[in-house]
């Protein structure tokens, strides 16, 4: 129970967090099993265990589509590769963070989390449409392995005819020997973000007491299992630039890269609403010269293209929607920031900037459609 605020607390796969005010919870205990409890006792709060934001949990049942959030769902952005989004959330608080995810998170305000079988009917539908040789790459705004359903939804995508290729990105954090061993019946490849072998400069960088050992050794068993292991450091100059070459070193050492690129260091770039960084980005020519001269020293290749991991251009999934259409529609969720809420027009979520509550009707215009995404405005 939270002394606090007078909740009975329950954590469900170590990720869901459902509160229930103790005076409704009373009545119910002495008629009702727990399971109806959790599922069924109302009023009660659903918020995240990491993250401590509402919690919202996309069902069939809610008949929320699966395209048009950057948050949750899946991402076709014209290629074989199809982004597949079961969860927000993340256990670190990075200062480079592209969303401003995390604990620490000043932005966001709402967390979601996808009904494994409902999510993995999209990537089916999508992945027939896109024709042979899909690769699903798990990622998101947060750590895709705190999806509490993770096991059930790659086994779902495994046995889509389409998907020849399942890639994960992840900070490591939570790769152990027994979710290592699961992940090796489903995943082909992970792309793990590791930015410093020094502890003091991965914590700063993490925004947390950063795990080290425990990621190194976690990253020597991936590398030894029948999954590839691609090593992404983020390069932040003036942070991590004497580590480069001690994570390349690392990677080739452990034998990263058995099938494709061992590395795929990334360029710090500061976004609108991410994280930020007090220092001077490297400009793309400076950045590829780097690791131009990086491919010399180490004899790989570390200037990379879609075509290394046989991504390419496949037609996309049809938008039914056009920049400048106008619509009035129902609020069905709480949009990830302050002001944004979440409508659904002809099988699609458009974010839109109002103010209204969920349940109320907006009239808004679209004003996004690129890659999928939609965004409005209200009117």
């Amino acid at each position: 129970m939270d002394r606090n605020t007078g909740e009975k607390v329950f954590v469900v796969r170590n990720f869901i967090e459902v509160r229930i005010p103790l005076k409704h919870y009373r009545k119910l205990e002495k008629r009702y099993p727990l399971e109806y409890i959790v599922s069924m006792g109302e009023p009660r709060r659903v918020i995240s265990h990491v993250t401590k934001r509402n919690l919202e949990v996309i069902t069939r049942e809610s008949g929320i589509p699966l395209m048009g959030n950057p948050a949750f769902g899946v991402i076709d952005r014209g290629t074989n590769l199809l982004q597949v989004r079961g969860v927000t959330g993340c256990n670190f608080c990075c200062a480079f963070c592209s969303v401003d995810e995390g604990k620490c998170s000043k932005s966001r305000v709402t967390d979601y989390v996808v009904e494994a079988s409902y999510l993995a009917d999209w990537v089916e539908e999508l992945a027939k449409f896109k024709g042979k040789g899909v690769e699903v790459h798990l990622d998101g705004q947060g750590e895709p392995m705190l999806y509490p359903y993770m096991e059930e939804l790659l086994e779902r995508i495994r046995k889509i005819r389409e998907v020849s290729v399942i890639s994960m990105q992840t900070n490591g954090s939570l790769l152990k020997e027994e979710s290592i061993e699961m992940l090796e019946k489903y995943v082909d490849r992970i792309n793990l973000s590791l930015s410093s072998m020094d502890r003091k400069v991965a914590s700063f960088l993490a925004g947390v007491r950063y795990p080290l050992e425990r990621i190194l050794d976690a990253a020597r068993m991936v590398a030894e299992s029948r999954m590839d292991l691609l090593i992404a450091p983020v390069w932040v100059p003036g942070y991590n630039d004497r580590d480069i070459k001690k994570i390349i070193e690392f990677a080739l050492e452990i034998g990263a890269g058995k099938k494709w690129p061992p590395l795929g260091i990334q360029k710090y770039i500061p976004y609108k609403y991410g994280r930020k960084v007090k220092t001077k980005p490297m400009s793309f020519s400076q950045f590829y010269a780097e690791l131009r001269e990086l491919e010399k020293e180490y004899g790989i290749k570390l200037v990379l293209s879609p075509e290394d991991f046989g991504i390419e251009k496949r037609e996309r999934y049809p938008s039914p929607l056009r920049r400048g259409e106008r619509f009035r529609a129902r609020i069905v969720l709480p949009g990830r920031m302050r002001n944004e809420r979440i409508v659904t027009v002809r099988n699609r979520t458009v974010t839109v900037r109002t103010s209204k509550r969920v349940g109320e009707y907006v009239d808004f215009v679209v004003t996004r459609t690129h890659d999928g995404i939609y965004l409005g405005e209200e009117i």
